[in-house]
């Protein structure tokens, strides 16, 4: 059986997108050398958006969630720590696109 998206109560929509979260999550996680400038440029978002949203999530349901933690539960590691292993300057290519991408809400 085909379900529609409205055919899906509200639990289970739940868990597929949590489970789509953890998916994209560990995808980034695996792919390092996939930049968030390079995100930003060609999708509008990057590792640091994903983890104000969950933040921002976190906070809107009342638990206190900082940055450095939301960040590390998107990077798999402190932030600080990702940076400075998976990721180079930009180049003057990569600010150039940036100055053009859209802004996530």
């Amino acid at each position: 059986m085909t379900s529609a998206p409205d055919d899906i109560d509200a639990a289970t929509r739940t868990e597929l997108e949590a489970a789509a979260f953890r998916r994209l999550v560990q995808h980034l996680r695996d792919h390092p050398e996939v930049q968030n400038i390079d995100l930003m440029n060609l999708a509008g978002f990057c590792r640091n958006c994903l983890s104000r949203w969950y933040r921002e999530a976190a906070e809107a349901r009342g638990t206190d969630l900082p940055d450095p933690v939301a960040r590390e539960i998107v990077y798999g590691m402190p932030y600080p720590e990702w940076k400075a292993t998976h990721q180079p300057e930009a180049t003057p290519e990569q600010l150039a696109a940036q100055a053009k991408a859209p802004r996530p809400s």
